[in-house]
């Protein structure tokens, strides 16, 4: 099997970019909006680990011949 760190350096980029919008937007005083964004990127990773997970079922699908 393959691994793909890159996927794993995109969900920390996202969560760093997040986080930093997140400061920016608390400090301007706009919390329900920072508090928006995070949802938002918290969804955004969570359908790419919901892809990724996909990915290891049909692997391990593959492996061990259930097709």
């Amino acid at each position: 099997m393959n691994m793909d760190v890159s996927a794993i350096f995109q969900i920390a980029g996202i969560g760093i970019v997040i986080a930093m919008i997140h400061s920016v937007l608390k400090q301007m005083g706009k919390e329900d909006m920072a508090h928006w964004v995070t949802v938002i990127g918290f969804v955004v990773v969570l359908f790419m680990v919901v892809r990724l997970l996909n990915d290891l079922f049909q692997e391990i699908k593959t492996i061990f011949l259930f097709q």
